[in-house]
């Protein structure tokens, strides 16, 4: 039986956790935290409901929202997509499901502190986004002049 070094069990762990390898289960996390669905939610969730001026920063407290609130606050979901983003959130951990027994039923959603970790990262890249799209879109104008 051969025995396997310290150093050689974290460099294999290490390596079972590389995204740039095709069997790496993180890029299944990266597809699922790419969606841009799933970034929106993390935002709403997360109190950046106010839209405000590109670049700045309108993070309110992170609170808990019903469906419908996050429904009608991200504009073109529909309600199939947001059941299914909802519950792969859920599932991952990164947000909880919490139903009342009211009638009718009262069902809210809230970061968890794993969720609440990473909308903190996609929070930049919404901000990003708004503040840099005048470029993007300029840029595109451009590129597409010179290749058309």
């Amino acid at each position: 039986m051969t025995t396997t070094a310290a150093a050689q069990k974290r460099a294999q762990a290490k390596a079972e956790y590389n995204a740039f390898l095709a069997a790496c289960p993180s890029r299944q996390l990266l597809d699922r935290i790419s969606d841009k669905w799933v970034v929106l939610v993390l935002c709403a969730l997360g109190g950046d409901n106010d839209p405000g001026p590109p670049g700045a920063s309108h993070a309110d407290a992170p609170k808990a929202m019903r469906f419908s609130e996050i429904s009608r606050l991200l504009a073109g979901v529909s309600q199939k997509m947001l059941t299914q983003t909802l519950r792969s959130l859920e599932r991952d951990g990164l947000l909880t499901r919490t139903v009342t027994p009211t009638v009718p039923v009262t069902v809210s959603y809230q970061l968890t502190d794993l969720g609440l970790s990473l909308h903190h990262m996609t929070r930049g890249l919404r901000n990003w986004a708004q503040t840099h799209m005048d470029q993007v879109l300029a840029n595109r104008e451009n590129y597409d002049a010179r290749t058309s």
